[in-house]
């Protein structure tokens, strides 16, 4: 993923968590991963930088606690969303173009669909859906092309389309219950 790709992606992020509450670098960071989970963990060489170039922006503001704590320790810096991060927050939520199905994306922007218009994440979930029906055919079709290769690139290859239909499946599930009005955890794929 590119700088500025997962940069936006932080940005969304950490301005969608302060939206909730306030929260020192620590928490963020904690929730951040708990959100995301292990395979898109932020670094707090990555955390930090971001979270100055927010406030820098006056997206965020830092306030750190008064001096005179305990000897020798650092109080923590405890961050907020702004008035006008939360104005950019809201059009951030509001964008559903193709980046925002994109692999690099999709996860960060359904982790705040509870954040976001029916609309919006109805296209959302439909360019999701598109996309992953394109690497499904993408991928049933190397599978038939590739009766050369070794039994175990074959599993590979069959693996990947068993992952890309059991996704299919959960975004037709929930395509339907946007357009029923039904809230997700009413949606189960069978698996």
């Amino acid at each position: 993923m590119s700088v500025a790709k997962r940069s936006s992606v932080l940005e969304l992020a950490i301005l969608g968590l302060l939206r909730r509450a306030s929260m020192h670098g620590y928490e963020l960071r904690k929730q951040l991963n708990a959100m995301l989970g292990p395979f898109r963990a932020f670094s707090y060489g990555t955390l930090y930088p971001g979270l100055r170039t927010l406030a820098d922006k006056g997206w965020i503001s830092a306030t750190a606690p008064p001096p005179g704590g305990l000897a020798g320790r650092r109080g923590k810096i405890v961050y907020t969303l702004t008035s006008q991060g939360a104005k950019v927050l809201e059009s951030m939520l509001g964008e559903a173009g193709p980046a925002s199905w994109e692999d690099e994306n999709f996860d960060v922007r359904f982790a705040f669909f509870a954040q976001t218009d029916r609309e919006t994440r109805l296209r959302i979930l439909e360019g999701r859906r598109l996309r992953m029906a394109e690497r499904l055919e993408a991928l049933r079709t190397a599978l038939d092309r590739g009766r050369d290769t070794d039994e175990y690139t074959r599993e590979l290859q069959r693996h990947g389309v068993d992952q890309v239909e059991r996704e299919v499946r959960w975004l037709d599930g929930l395509v339907d219950a946007e357009r029923a009005g039904h809230r997700p955890g009413l949606v189960r794929d069978g698996a």
